[in-house]
């Protein structure tokens, strides 16, 4: 015998945050109305992504989340109601997406959340509703930077840069998963976690680009860079690049760098920029098709998200943002709601 679904109440349970620097602040709000092409999600679980600490402390101008407002870009949760024209999802469909929290849109730390049914995509039977939530950012990014941008082959070498961060252990597991050769930088104390994957680590405190482009490569060079780190990584994923045809991916390239490293190997750069569906409305379904690529490659046992052990609320978020902001959490972070 199945429960019946809770009642979609009047008024709802949200953070918000008033200022720049501002507490969290547990408030009501109406229950949003799904509009044509939404569906309204009860949420589980929200995803924290340091990009939420940053509008937070006003240091993401390009996210365009004016203050006040609730934040959370990461949801999983229910389907309760569909808005008119969705046809993809039904009432009860437990979902997944990056929807919310930036471009002026309501963020995931609220019971509700109104969504444009685009960006989502059935959650993987095989994880929970905290394992689903921390998954959405980090796994588009990823796969736009190795699909969309680098149309990585099977064969191909890929050096994965911050192979243990939340992009980047994303990153391995689908370069895997896509039949390449794959490398991952980190500290010492990563190695472990990066051979679980299946990758071969490079203790990039150890050894210079130049070392390791010459141990695993023959000095050539890796078909594929994706630099998930930014600043002086950046720079050395252009000395990484292999000699004619190299490619170098960025989810991080906002600072200014020489590109001559890069043009004289005769390799090529290009940037990710996950948020630009949110923020213009175009190619929203792109999103929704990868996390669907994201549910097959997860049901089928190739990609699972690393998350830290520890349980967040609601009125406990301001622990997991210490936590993210301090850079100890042991993996993923997620706000039960």
């Amino acid at each position: 015998m199945t429960s019946s679904p809770a009642p979609i109440t009047k008024n709802m349970q949200a953070l918000l945050v008033d200022a720049v620097d501002s507490p969290f602040r547990l408030i009501q709000l109406p229950t949003p109305t799904p509009l044509a092409g939404q569906v309204l999600v009860r949420i589980k679980a929200s995803g924290v992504n340091p990009l939420d600490g940053k509008i937070r402390t006003g240091k993401a101008a390009h996210a365009r989340q004016q203050l006040p407002s609730v934040l959370g870009m990461d949801l999983a949760g229910i389907v309760e109601e569909l808005g008119e024209g969705v046809s993809r999802f039904k009432v009860g469909d437990e979902v997944y997406g990056m929807a919310t929290g930036i471009g002026g849109i309501q963020g995931s730390l609220a019971q509700f959340a109104a969504v444009d049914a685009d960006l989502l995509a059935l959650k993987p039977r095989n994880l929970d509703m905290r394992e689903a939530a921390a998954l959405p950012l980090v796994f588009i990014t990823a796969w736009e930077g190795l699909v969309d941008r680098a149309a990585l082959r099977p064969g191909q070498t890929v050096l994965i840069q911050g192979g243990a961060g939340g992009v980047g252990h994303i990153a391995v597991q689908i370069a895997q998963a896509l039949g390449a050769k794959v490398f991952a930088t980190g500290s010492e104390a990563q190695m472990a976690l990066i051979e679980s994957f299946g990758a071969t680590a490079i203790d990039y405190r150890k050894q210079s680009v130049e070392d390791y482009v010459a141990a695993h490569t023959g000095g050539t060079g890796f078909d594929v860079v994706y630099d998930t780190v930014g600043g002086a990584t950046l720079d050395a994923s252009f000395i990484a690049a292999r000699t004619y045809g190299g490619h170098v991916v960025s989810c991080l390239g906002w600072g200014t760098h020489s590109l001559a490293p890069l043009s004289f190997r005769a390799a090529t750069y290009s940037g990710v920029f996950t948020l630009m569906p949110l923020l213009s409305g175009q190619n929203r379904l792109h999103h929704g098709d990868i996390l669907r690529e994201a549910t097959r490659l997860i049901e089928a046992g190739s990609v699972k998200p690393v998350l830290d052990d520890r349980h967040f609320t609601l009125e406990t978020v301001h622990a997991a943002h210490d936590i993210l902001e301090s850079g100890i959490a042991r993996g993923r972070l997620v706000i039960d709601i």
